[in-house]
C-alpha cells in the first residue's frame, strides 16, 4: 500500500509557511480598519458643519461645556474666614448658627490689620421710623460700625439700595416681650453679628432708640471703656428675688440672682459667652416666665456668675420711669425740645472706669414716630451730627 504524498514547497516547513500566509493577512485588516476610521471621521465632519450651518458655533461649544461640571473650590485662604458674609440671609438653624458663632481663635494677635467695628443690633417689630436719623447718624463712619435688624419674619423691608439698612435683616423669628423667644431673638442678632470677625462691640437697640451723641465721641466712649455695659444688680423686692424660682438652683441661687435692663452693649467675649450658652439656657426657659421676664433676668445673671469684673453695672440707654407704670415714657413730636435735652444730659451721673462722668448714657429711648421731624431738625445742634 502507498503512502499519501502531500506536496511541499521546496525546502520549508509547514509551520513557516502558515506563518507566511498570515502576515500577509495583516495588511488587508489594518486597511479595513483604517477605512472604517475614516469613514467614521468624515461623518462626524459632516454633522459637525451641519451643526454650525445650522445652530451657530456659540450653541455647539456650550453644548459641549455644559457637560463638565467644575469641582468647586474649598475654602483656603484667609480671606475666607476675615471677610463677613455678602449675605446676612442664610439657612442655618439657631444650633447650627450659635455653633459657628461660638469660634473663637486661640492666638490674640491678627494677622492682618483689624480695624474694630462696633455692630449696631435694631431688634424691631416691623418698620424704623427714625431711620433717617440714624442714617444722619451713620454718615461718613464706613468701616467703623456693621448693621443687622431683626424684626418679625412676615416684615419686608424696603430700604433703598443707598440706605445703611439695606439688606441688613438677618433670618428671625417670632419674639414676644417677656419671654424666652426676646432672648432668642438677642442671640440671633449677636451670633449673626460675630461672624463678621472685625465686630467687637454689641450694641442692642429699638426702633424706639436714638443716639445722644455723634458717632466719634460714642465709639471712643465705647473703645476707651474697660467695662461693658449692662446692668446687673441685686433686687431684693418683689420684682427682683420676687422673680426667682427656686427650681433653678444649684446652677442659680438667689444670691446670684440678678436684674438689669434689656438694652445693653457688650464686647466680644461676653457676646461668645452668651451665644454658647447651654447651661444656663434650659434653666431659665422652663423656670424663668411671667411674670419673671426673662430679657430682665437670663443675660445679667448669668453674666454676673460667669465674669462680674467686666460688667459696669449699667445700662448705656436712657429711658425715663418718673411718669409710673409699667413701661417709660414716650415722647413724641412736643417733646423735642433743646430744654427737654438739657434735662436728659443734665441729669446723668455715674462711673467710667472707675472715675466719676457726667456722661453716662449713649442713646435714649422710648421716642415715637412722631418726634422724628423735630429731631432732624435740633440734631446738629443739640445731638453733634
Amino acid at each position: 500500500m502507498q503512502a499519501r504524498v502531500v506536496p511541499l514547497e521546496e525546502g520549508k516547513d509547514p509551520a513557516v509557511v502558515n506563518k507566511t500566509n498570515q502576515f500577509r493577512a495583516l495588511p488587508l485588516r489594518l486597511f479595513q480598519l483604517f477605512g472604517l476610521f475614516l469613514a467614521l471621521c468624515i461623518a462626524f465632519s459632516l454633522i459637525s458643519i451641519y451643526s454650525v450651518r445650522r445652530f451657530g458655533v456659540q450653541s455647539v461649544v456650550t453644548t459641549v461645556k455644559s457637560s463638565f461640571v467644575a469641582c468647586p473650590e474649598l475654602p483656603n485662604g484667609l480671606d475666607y474666614w476675615i471677610n463677613p458674609p455678602s449675605n446676612l440671609m442664610h439657612s442655618m438653624s439657631d444650633k447650627e448658627l450659635f455653633w459657628r458663632a461660638s469660634f473663637v481663635p486661640r492666638v490674640k494677635e491678627y494677622p492682618f490689620k483689624r480695624v474694630p467695628k462696633i455692630a449696631f443690633m435694631f431688634l424691631t417689630k416691623g418698620p424704623l421710623p427714625l431711620g433717617p436719623l440714624w442714617e444722619k447718624f451713620f454718615k461718613g463712619h464706613e468701616g467703623l460700625y456693621s448693621i443687622y435688624v431683626h424684626s418679625l419674619p412676615t416684615f419686608e423691608n424696603k430700604f433703598p439700595s443707598s440706605s445703611v439698612f439695606y439688606n441688613r435683616q438677618i433670618p428671625s423669628q417670632i419674639s414676644e416681650w417677656g419671654k424666652m423667644s426676646m432672648c432668642d431673638a438677642e442671640r440671633r442678632l449677636l451670633a449673626n453679628a460675630l461672624l463678621d470677625i472685625s465686630n467687637e462691640w454689641f450694641i442692642l437697640v429699638s426702633e424706639s432708640c436714638i443716639p445722644l451723641y455723634n458717632f466719634s465721641l460714642i465709639y471712643h466712649y465705647i473703645k476707651k471703656s474697660k467695662h461693658s455695659f449692662m446692668g446687673s444688680f441685686d433686687d431684693p423686692g418683689p420684682y427682683g428675688r420676687g422673680r426667682y424660682n427656686a427650681n433653678m438652683a444649684p446652677v442659680v441661687n438667689i444670691t446670684q440672682w440678678r436684674k438689669g435692663s434689656q438694652w445693653f452693649e457688650i464686647n466680644r467675649r461676653l457676646a461668645v459667652n452668651i451665644v454658647e450658652d447651654t447651661t444656663y439656657y434650659p434653666k431659665f426657659a422652663e423656670f424663668c416666665r411671667p411674670p419673671c421676664y426673662v430679657d430682665e433676668h437670663y443675660f445679667p445673671t448669668m453674666l454676673s456668675i460667669q465674669i462680674p469684673n467686666l460688667l459696669a453695672n449699667r445700662s448705656s440707654t436712657w429711658v425715663d420711669w418718673s411718669r409710673g407704670g409699667a413701661h417709660p415714657a414716650t415722647f413724641g413730636r412736643a417733646d423735642i425740645t433743646e430744654e427737654f435735652f438739657k434735662k436728659v444730659y443734665g441729669g446723668q451721673h455715674c462711673k467710667y472706669n472707675n472715675q466719676p462722668s457726667t456722661v453716662c448714657f449713649l442713646f435714649g429711648r422710648k421716642f415715637a414716630p412722631s418726634a422724628l421731624q423735630p429731631l432732624m431738625n435740633i440734631s446738629s445742634k443739640v445731638l453733634g451730627f
